[in-house]
């Protein structure tokens, strides 16, 4: 492989990697959300109590993980029982079809017409989301695409994001491997796993930068048109996690957010900090032998 370019099955991996670097081997069981601020364990009310003025939500997951989206579920589920305006935000769904997530949440399109629609922007099998998106469409409860085209993330592994065509960067803010160590030290894992010598570390982590500089755009484009309401983004942890998708929507607007992951090897009780995260699931053992 030429310095520089990134097969296109590289790119596609990149959100697997960013996610599954920080992969748990094993299960285990334990109770109660890790409040990072104080190391306390809390429940779930406790800490839907302190999100009621927080816009920006991130709720990470490993993709196959099915208790990762129940997790999901019910946190989506308890904060619309509390009566709080909100969206779900998507990395499973690029911007670009937000007009079929709109007729799916409004009822217009039937479950079998909807499920190739899902099947086009995301790999992962429909039945490990599919109980969001029904409790979503019975409860009205919008949901934004949020993810980009992946010839944009091709197109920025090969050559870097200066190579972009105006139609490309279009509702884009530059793009540059502007990050700390530890997020580099992550970007260098993530390259380590399922991708071969020679790839360009520039245009790799701009691959990585695109993609969630993308989908905080969209999150924060989404609140500016809707005041009144908050957004809970289900992406992968590697996403999700503050430097991720949260460190972007910082760069891009004064929007206040919370983080939520669920406990893995590289991010358990022990390890994580703030920088990683606000609060740390602890009771959601895997169910799949990686």
């Amino acid at each position: 492989m030429k310095k520089g370019v990134v097969s296109f099955a590289a790119l596609s991996f990149i959100g697997l990697c960013t996610a599954f670097v920080l992969h748990c081997e094993s299960s285990h069981k334990s109770s109660g959300v890790l409040r990072v601020q104080d190391r306390a364990i809390v429940s779930l009310p406790l800490v839907l109590e302190t999100l009621q003025n927080v816009r920006v939500l991130c709720v990470g997951e490993l993709h196959d993980e099915p208790s990762h989206h129940r997790a999901q579920l019910e946190l989506i589920q308890r904060l619309h029982e509390r009566g709080r305006k909100m969206a779900v935000g998507l990395e499973m769904f690029r911007a670009q079809e937000q007009d079929q997530l709109n007729r799916w949440v409004t009822g217009e399109m039937a479950e079998d017409a909807f499920v190739p629609v899902y099947l086009r922007n995301w790999n992962f099998p429909w039945a490990l989301y599919r109980n969001i998106f029904l409790y979503c469409r019975d409860h009205g409860i919008p949901m934004v695409g949020l993810n980009i085209p992946s010839a944009v993330t091709r197109q920025v592994g090969r050559q870097g994001f200066s190579s972009l065509g105006k139609d490309l960067r279009q509702d884009l803010p530059p793009v540059s491997c502007n990050v700390d160590k530890i997020y580099q030290d992550f970007i260098r894992r993530a390259m380590g796993v399922g991708h071969g010598h020679g790839v360009d570390f520039e245009y790799f982590c701009e691959a990585q930068l695109v993609w969630d500089t993308a989908m905080a755009w969209h999150a924060v484009k989404f609140l500016r048109e809707q005041p009144d309401y908050m957004i809970v983004i289900l992406a992968g942890s590697g996403h999700a996690w503050k430097r991720g998708i949260p460190e972007q929507v910082r760069r891009q607007s004064d929007l206040t957010f919370r983080v939520i992951l669920p406990e893995m090897p590289r991010l358990d009780r022990e390890r994580v900090t703030l920088e990683d995260t606000d609060y740390l699931w602890l009771d959601l053992p895997l169910e799949h032998t990686r």
